[in-house]
């Protein structure tokens, strides 16, 4: 099993956007293409613009193919449109790609 950890910084005024598009869209989405969420946070303290996730894959080539079939789907192309047509929501994104080591209580 390895982890992916993304963390968007979201734009200013912007995180009620995009927590909606995760809500109503987005998670139905990752289901649909095999990305398994562990969990979401909100930031309270530190730099409050940030949306933080984990989401959690077989291997490297299961997280690829995931990726690629989610960002294809027409039904996310249309609402990440739909959601930014007064501008972007994310001004970046930093990601890492996490391997348990062997003494994590998740593996």
């Amino acid at each position: 099993m390895i982890y992916e950890y993304r963390a968007y910084y979201v734009m200013p005024g912007r995180m009620p956007d995009i927590q909606k598009r995760f809500n109503d869209v987005t998670m139905r989405l990752f289901g649909k293409h095999g990305i398994k969420v562990v969990g979401f946070w909100d930031t309270i303290i530190g730099d409050t613009s940030e949306l933080t996730y984990i989401c959690a894959f077989d291997d490297l080539a299961h997280r690829q193919r995931a990726w690629d079939a989610f960002m294809a789907d027409p039904e996310w192309q249309e609402a990440k449109k739909q959601s930014e047509l007064n501008g972007p929501l994310v001004e970046r994104v930093v990601n890492k790609i996490w391997r348990p080591t062997k003494f994590s209580p998740l593996q």
